[in-house]
């Protein structure tokens, strides 16, 4: 594996978003701002103020703070901020054997998504209708989902999977199949309450457990073994 080498890319993925708050937020902060202003206008003190609350929370829910990458090439990094709620093999829809690690995001998390290892998109799949808490397993296949499945220069693959969770509607997420993204670099977001879950090869040794908490890009969840030597 590598972070570097993408040979068999077709381009290198250009990293967003990377503004410290994501416009996302002044589009939808706009109305309860302005209405706020209003209330102020009226004298509608505990309207206004409640407004005002409203705006400030959705520009909280957009930040985009920079991190730090830590580890080498064969640390993966989290690809979401929030709290870990499954670590255990599962069986994909190909028939192979995963290691998941799911990470559920609360409103007052960072819900900017990272690549948890460089590599080459090889396949983005969006699936599901619904909408359930992202801590239902239901969700794990029902909900709205995108689904990367990304090569590294080594040849192994993976998936990084934005899963909306009961309040989420939207979910952006930018790459293109063939496009070479790096370890850490932001590549979307889900609005408003969601899970990214990682599935890895079972080469991988996990490094948290469930109801850990974790930090997009900052915190390593995983590592393989070096190839070196």
């Amino acid at each position: 594996m590598a972070d570097s080498d993408p040979a068999e890319a077709d381009s290198i993925f250009i990293e967003r978003p990377t503004e410290f708050v994501v416009r996302d937020a002044f589009s939808l902060g706009a109305a309860p701002l302005a209405l706020a202003g209003a209330c102020g206008l009226l004298g509608w003190t505990t309207a206004g103020f409640v407004l005002l609350g409203l705006t400030v929370f959705v520009a909280c829910f957009f930040r985009n703070p920079p991190r730090e990458i830590p580890g080498g090439e064969n640390s993966v990094v989290a690809p979401a901020d929030g709290r870990v709620i499954d670590v255990a093999e599962v069986e994909g829809s190909d028939g192979n054997k995963w290691l998941r690690i799911g990470i559920f995001l609360s409103v007052f998390n960072v819900h900017v998504n990272r690549c948890p290892l460089a590599g080459r998109v090889v396949a983005k799949d969006r699936g599901g209708r619904a909408f359930l808490a992202a801590f239902n397993r239901k969700a794990e296949t029902e909900n709205v989902r995108c689904a990367l499945t990304l090569e590294t220069a080594a040849g192994m693959r993976f998936q990084v999977v934005q899963i909306t969770g009961l309040i989420a509607r939207r979910i952006v997420c930018h790459p293109q199949v063939g496009e070479w993204i790096r370890r850490g670099d932001r590549y979307g977001l889900i609005r408003f309450g969601s899970r990214t879950d990682v599935l890895l090869p079972l080469t991988a040794v996990a490094k948290v457990k469930a109801r850990d908490r974790v930090r997009g890009g900052s915190t390593i969840i995983a590592e393989f073994e070096s190839t070196e030597g």
